[in-house]
């Protein structure tokens, strides 16, 4: 069965428009979730709606409130929801273009995948999907979604394109709260150094493969053992002895580290220059430099 389109319209730049169809890019169906039970019937609680006045009423019987003020409400009806009428509730009208390294990841929210609706939409629809691709811009549009108006970002990807939408930036917090108090002092360049070349020996190939949901993974193994009547044994999480310092962190870390290739590495050429140092007595004054030192050269052996 087809998936089923969230929206459908015409993407629109200047004169030129085509018909799409919006498609969720992701899915939650997967993941593992739970019912409420009463604990000794085992029957499937309903969720319903409580008047503290009337007691249980109907949902046919609820209407939509916005509070202006405390508990005071104003009725929004769905007369009043279709009278108001704005362009993008049809039509994603592309705005403008931007690099995409000029929208901050903060803003991104859900994701799309954006395609032709139809056969005589195709043309129009790979134009202007080259056309951005040739040129590396995201380009930025509205589009109405569940009652509400959003921006987004539209882009190329694979054969059709990929649509973003971006939170509301008063829905964005600033730093000031959470950062201000961080002190900006410069480290220590040498341990800085270090630091990268200990960095260098993570460095890899992101693939989402590589990192699944543990905990989800976990859980249904214990799902299955319960359903087979046996109780499961969960392997406890790994101890960790109490971190005294950064040194102590980097030395556990290269411990574990994998040895890197036998080419002449950027790690090798920072860890060497630096152990002389050490070795003449330079770091013995700073025992967080000198521990990093043995930490790197212990590595690579």
């Amino acid at each position: 069965m087809a998936p089923r389109a969230s929206w459908k319209g015409y993407l629109k730049l200047s004169l030129v428009s085509c018909p799409v169809r919006l498609y969720p890019a992701t899915s939650a169906s997967e993941r593992i979730s739970f019912n409420q039970l009463h604990k000794k019937t085992h029957n499937r609680i309903n969720m319903k709606p409580v008047d503290p006045e009337l007691g249980l009423v109907e949902r046919s019987d609820l209407v939509k409130g916005y509070e202006y003020e405390d508990k005071q409400y104003i009725i929004i009806d769905d007369a009043d929801l279709d009278a108001v009428r704005i362009e993008s509730n049809h039509t994603m009208n592309i705005e403008a273009f931007v690099d995409e390294d000029e929208v901050d990841v903060i803003y991104q929210d859900a994701p799309y995948y954006l395609a032709p609706d139809g056969a005589m939409a195709e043309e129009t629809f790979a134009v202007l999907r080259e056309a951005m691709r040739k040129s590396g811009k995201l380009a930025i549009a509205r589009l109405v979604l569940s009652s509400r108006e959003r921006v987004v970002t539209i882009g190329p990807r694979e054969n059709g394109m990929f649509v973003c939408t971006l939170r509301n930036p008063n829905e964005v917090r600033g730093t000031a709260e959470y950062f201000g108090n961080i002190p900006a002092g410069k480290p220590d360049p040498e341990m800085l150094q270090l630091a990268e070349a200990l960095i260098k020996q993570k460095e890899t190939t992101f693939d989402p493969k590589n990192y699944e949901d543990r905990y989800e993974a976990a859980l249904m193994t214990m799902i299955r053992e319960k359903l087979k009547g046996h109780k499961p044994i969960i392997a406890a999480a790994p101890e960790r002895g109490n971190v005294i310092n950064l040194m102590d962190a980097l030395k556990a870390s290269l411990s574990q580290s994998k040895p890197p290739a036998k080419s002449k590495s950027k790690a090798d050429e920072v860890a060497k220059p630096a152990a002389r140092k050490a070795a003449a007595g330079g770091a013995a004054e700073n025992p967080l430099k000198a521990n990093l030192l043995k930490a790197v050269g212990k590595s690579k052996k």
